[in-house]
Formats: C-alpha cells, sequence, structure tokens
C-alpha cells in the first residue's frame, strides 16, 4: 500500500456562512404547517406519505411540527407527491430557503470548530460514510455516558456545562445521521478500541451493546481490524471517507489533526486515502466475527464489573 500523506496542519477552507436569525424555529414550524395543511387538504395520513421520503411516521411528524430540520429534497419530494400548485410552491420554496439560512448544529456554535461544521454539513448530503478509527469509537456511534468521558479527557479544563454541550451536539448529530435511510455508515474499528477503557466498566458495556445494535441495523456497518492480523501498514490517524449521490463533488477524504481538519478532493490524493480503506475493509473481520470480538469484549468488563 502507498505511504499515505501527512495531514499538515494547513487552514481548512472557510465554512459557508450561516445565519443566526432567532426566527429559525419559527420559520421551520411555518414551513410544517403549511406541508400538513397541504397533506390534510389531500386527504393523506402521515402513514401515507412517509414512504415518499423513506422515512417514518415519527419523521414525518416531526417535519410538520418544525422539530426537526427541513431537508430540501424531502420538502420538495412531499411538495411534488402532493402536487402543490405553482402559488403553494411558492410559499414553500420562500419558507425553506428561510430555514436554510441556519442549521440545527448553529445552537453549539460556542463549543462547534469550524472544521467541523463543515463535516457535519457534509455528512447531511452523504450517501455514504465510512469511518476508520484507530483509538476511540467514532463521535457517531458513541453513548452519552463514553462521549462525557472523552470530552472531559480532551477538555480536562471546560466547565461541567461545556462538556454537556458537546456531548449534546454528538447524540444530536448521531441522531439525524442514524434516521432515516442515508448515509449508511461504514466504521472500521482496531480491536484495542473494544478493550480500551474510557470510564467504568459500566459505560464499556453501555458502548459496546450500543455498538451491537447499530451494527445490528441495515444502517450500519461495523467491522473490527484484529490486533493480530498479519497486514499491511495501517494509517496512525482516523480517516473518515464520504461518498455524495450528486453534486460537482462526489466524494471527499477528512482527516483531523490537532489544531484543525484536511478535507482532501484532489484526485491522487483521494486515491491514496479511498485505497486505504478499501485495504482496511478487506483486511476486516467479517460481519460475524466482529460482532463475536464485540461480545467478547462486552464479557471482558462484565467480568471486570462483578
Amino acid at each position: 500500500m502507498p505511504a499515505l500523506p501527512e495531514p499538515l496542519p494547513d487552514p481548512v477552507a472557510p465554512v459557508v456562512p450561516l445565519g443566526q436569525d432567532p426566527g429559525r424555529a419559527a420559520t421551520d414550524r411555518l414551513l410544517g404547517q403549511e406541508l400538513r395543511r397541504c397533506r390534510e387538504a389531500r386527504g393523506l395520513t402521515l402513514r401515507q406519505v412517509a414512504p415518499v421520503i423513506h422515512g417514518s411516521v415519527s419523521k414525518i411528524s416531526r417535519l410538520e411540527r418544525g422539530e426537526s430540520p427541513p431537508r430540501p429534497r424531502d420538502v420538495l419530494a412531499l411538495a411534488r407527491f402532493y402536487e402543490v400548485d405553482a402559488q403553494e410552491m411558492r410559499v414553500i420554496e420562500r419558507l425553506l430557503e428561510h430555514a436554510q439560512d441556519a442549521e440545527w448544529y448553529e445552537q453549539f456554535s460556542d463549543v462547534t470548530p469550524g472544521f467541523l461544521k463543515r463535516l457535519i454539513q457534509l455528512e447531511g448530503d452523504a450517501e455514504e460514510i465510512c469511518v476508520y478509527e484507530n483509538l476511540v469509537v467514532p463521535g457517531i456511534l458513541q453513548t452519552r455516558a463514553y462521549a462525557r468521558h472523552m470530552v472531559r479527557a480532551v477538555m480536562p479544563s471546560a466547565e461541567p456545562e461545556e462538556v454537556e454541550r458537546v456531548v449534546e451536539l454528538r447524540a444530536e448529530r448521531q441522531l439525524r445521521l442514524l434516521d432515516g435511510p442515508l448515509p449508511r455508515v461504514v466504521a472500521l474499528l482496531e480491536e484495542s478500541i473494544l478493550h480500551r477503557r474510557c470510564g467504568d466498566a459500566e459505560v464499556m458495556q453501555e458502548q459496546l451493546k450500543h455498538l451491537l445494535h447499530a451494527g445490528d441495523t441495515d444502517k450500519v456497518s461495523i467491522r473490527i481490524l484484529k490486533m493480530s492480523r498479519e497486514w499491511g501498514v495501517t494509517p496512525p490517524y482516523p480517516i473518515t471517507h464520504l461518498k455524495f449521490s450528486n453534486g460537482e463533488q462526489s466524494e471527499l477524504a477528512y482527516v483531523e489533526h490537532i489544531n484543525g481538519a484536511n478535507y482532501v478532493t484532489k484526485p491522487r490524493a483521494l486515491d491514496d486515502y479511498r485505497n486505504a480503506l478499501s485495504n482496511l475493509r478487506n483486511a476486516a473481520a467479517s460481519k460475524d466475527e466482529s460482532i463475536d470480538l464485540i461480545l467478547q469484549a462486552q464479557h471482558r468488563f462484565g467480568d471486570a464489573g462483578s
């Protein structure tokens, strides 16, 4: 395998400017009310329209109540399904445009570095996310308790309120990513992560159970890289690769370092990261073997906690 480029601490590209309009929540509710009015005017139930956006009844309900961020593709898919007239479409488009002036994570702007904001923006539009981690459970799969201990470790001087806000951000990010058919998530984890204690045995038991639950869904594939494997060079840092179904940029790699992150889009560099992740997938244990490895680690922490 060719050597991977070192993640240089270059400034990342600027994050797309996002508004701070306090009326965002009100706009979300107005848009939801308009969508509900269009649905009810056509005599349709939540259950009948949920398949239109490949979601659940609860997802449609949250959208109509303004409790979840309206994704343009979902809103426009519903509008087309309802066969709204030109005037109704103009209303929906104006409300959607206003709602998109800010994103849900802006409420956590005080604890979210700019480079991470950009990643969260991109994750929401991705078709597939493949993440390799060599030290810890990826943030998008952490339990609150595990995340809390991680945040305290990397932010030892943070106030309790700040720690909780970071934990809440991770929990909200996970919920939004895993609620719906896309993106698909592939997590390639070093086996040592399963045994590296973060918090007490109860925290680890809960985290490993969460991994098993996530991996039991069609949305998430968790593959463990055995410590005993006889195979090439392992990347010395985490890598996240995102694929997109449309748009000018079909894929990118994200490599985080201590002072920021690199967003890799140049074809040659992308090839290196894509090949590295492909080799890791080939070297990883099968789904069933990975489940067994997680269960073994869970049993170990069960014994430790008894």
